[in-house]
């Protein structure tokens, strides 16, 4: 059966929560001689994050994104709240924290943490066992060792959804697992997809954008707000084929990687009238910005100029152009993390800035992409004014 097949959401779980996969491909009497097999052994590494311990054994692991995990938490906790409950599946889990936290702070009633790579599990196992697994229709967790896919897959054939599904995948293979993911998850329910892939954001690999996420991508002056805007048009694309919409709750854009991490709703429906799901201009010769629509390709034109030369001009799309957060929700996570004692008091000075700047970029209002200060001084030929004055100025004339 191929996964374009669309069954009804059923809120009804499966049996395969209470049981593990067994491979096809292996006989009965080869899984005994496996039994045997040497042990495995992981070296310790042992780590705390929000006052939780666990051990990273040799798997990959970054301290740096422990703020996309905040995040990732605090959304699934609002789920939660929201709706009562919460299954999530941790596509590829690392060494687990981001399933344990699920559990432990996001008090999931149950995690589906998975891993292709076997020789992790003992960790993960000893990371997870600080969550009483308990049994039957109260399991709290279970740990697989499959392609992301196969996993997803598996999911959906047993109509077995989630309300939450968090792939943390590298490079840009998140958009090998969307069309899966979509098919698996409960309508209104949230997928946490990420990209690494810089160099698409950049501009410097556009036939492997258009590939991959569907865009051909351009060199332009704000390749980290492009990096999240393809990454969220190929999600729009790939739901629509579904006949499901997505819209981004959050989008968070951090150096290390880079790493690209967008938070998404899917429900059903299609775009309407792919308003924000279209093109972005840029112009080298005065530095204008501007969203072009399906209708107006091929009479693109800059304000700098009263002529049709297109020489200036740079093109990317189809992309996401419409706004990066939702104000509401960006405030339902700062309430929570100040409820969490995460932000407040000088207590996650880092979280509490980057939520709020998230909610000032949430105003609709907003252009997209950015001109330096250091460019609009040169342009006028003037010295670079501080950012205070420029603020200063921007209030005083009601821009800002």
């Amino acid at each position: 059966m191929s996964i374009l097949n669309l069954n009804p959401k059923s809120l009804s779980p499966s049996l395969f929560i209470h049981k593990t996969f067994t491979n096809p491909k292996r006989s009965s009497i080869s899984h005994q001689i496996s039994i045997f097999k040497p042990p495995i052994y992981c070296k310790s590494n042992q780590i705390t994050e929000r006052g939780i311990l666990f051990d990273t054994g040799d798997t990959f692991f970054r301290h740096e994104s422990a703020t996309g995990r905040d995040l990732g938490v605090l959304s699934a906790a609002l789920y939660k709240q929201s709706k009562g409950q919460l299954r999530v599946l941790d596509a590829m889990c690392g060494c687990g924290i981001r399933s344990l936290r699920y559990l432990i702070e996001s008090k999931a009633d149950f995690v589906l943490a998975n891993d292709a790579n076997e020789s992790h599990r003992r960790v993960i196992l000893e990371n997870l066992a600080q969550v009483e697994r308990l049994q039957g229709q109260n399991k709290r967790w279970v740990i697989t060792h499959w392609e992301a896919n196969r996993v997803l897959t598996d999911c959906y054939l047993q109509r077995d959804y989630f309300d939450y599904i968090d792939i943390d995948s590298f490079g840009s293979d998140s958009s090998f697992f969307l069309r899966a993911a979509f098919n698996s998850l409960k309508l209104d329910g949230l997928v946490y997809v990420t990209s690494t892939d810089g160099y698409s954001s950049g501009g410097h690999r556009p036939y492997h954008s258009l590939a991959t996420y569907g865009a051909y991508v351009r060199p332009m002056p704000y390749a980290n707000e492009l990096g999240l805007r393809i990454l969220i048009g190929g999600a729009v694309r790939e739901a629509s084929v579904l006949g499901y919409r997505v819209t981004p709750l959050f989008s968070y854009y951090s150096y290390h990687g880079p790493v690209f991490r967008v938070l998404l709703r899917m429900n059903r429906g299609k775009l309407p009238d792919n308003r924000d799901y279209g093109f972005i201009c840029y112009c080298n010769c005065c530095g204008n910005s501007q969203a072009v629509s399906w209708s107006e390709l091929g009479q693109i034109r800059c304000p700098c100029s009263n002529t049709k030369d297109a020489a200036s001009l740079v093109v990317s799309g189809p992309l996401w152009t419409g706004p990066l957060h939702s104000a509401a929700y960006i405030m339902e996570m700062l309430n929570l993390a100040e409820q969490w004692g995460w932000v407040g008091d000088g207590a996650g000075t880092d979280l509490e800035k980057l939520l709020k700047r998230m909610l000032e970029e949430s105003d609709p209002r907003l252009p997209f992409g950015y001109i330096k200060l250091d460019e609009v001084a040169s342009r006028a030929q003037t010295n670079t004014p501080s950012i205070s004055t420029i603020m200063s100025t921007l209030r005083k004339v009601g821009q800002y």
